[in-house]
């Protein structure tokens, strides 16, 4: 495996927001991506600084690439674009949450989102499920909730 090199980047990221922030030792954050509208979590990426700052100032995803070593704006190529609505930093400063308008698939497989797969987990009850299953499941005991309230 190769070793984890990045060229440092001139940035003009505020450096009040970059003193903030608790990065990767190849300098990066991850920037967790979720759907204005419907609140679904999309995607994970990476960003450093001069990422970060783009973001910030044109309203579009822009990303780290560590496969390709290089910048990209998400939907340049796919025409998928992701319009930035804002950019939360979290407690610790080592994550960002990024709420975007979404055009077209998050991910590069043609999904919505890239959490498609999921797995099974067993829950505390002893039953084994899935997160689409359990919201189906707890939607329905609402309801039911709900109907004997009336």
């Amino acid at each position: 495996m190769g070793e984890n090199r990045r060229v440092v980047v001139k940035t003009d990221l505020d450096p009040a927001i970059a003193d903030r922030l608790k990065r990767t030792s190849d300098g990066l954050v991850a920037a967790i991506v979720r759907e204005h509208g419907s609140g679904d979590v999309l995607m994970l990426a990476w960003m450093d600084d001069e990422a970060l700052h783009r973001t910030l100032t044109t309203g579009r995803a822009t990303y780290w690439s560590r496969s390709r070593e290089e910048y990209w704006v998400k939907g340049a190529t796919s025409g998928h674009f992701q319009y930035v609505r804002s950019v939360a930093l979290d407690c610790d400063g080592d994550a960002l949450l990024v709420t975007v308008d979404q055009v077209g698939a998050a991910c590069h497989t043609g999904e919505h989102t890239c959490f498609f797969d999921e797995l099974p987990v067993t829950t505390t009850a002893g039953e084994t499920t899935t997160a689409g299953e359990a919201t189906t499941a707890a939607g329905a005991a609402t309801g039911a909730t709900e109907a004997a309230e009336r």
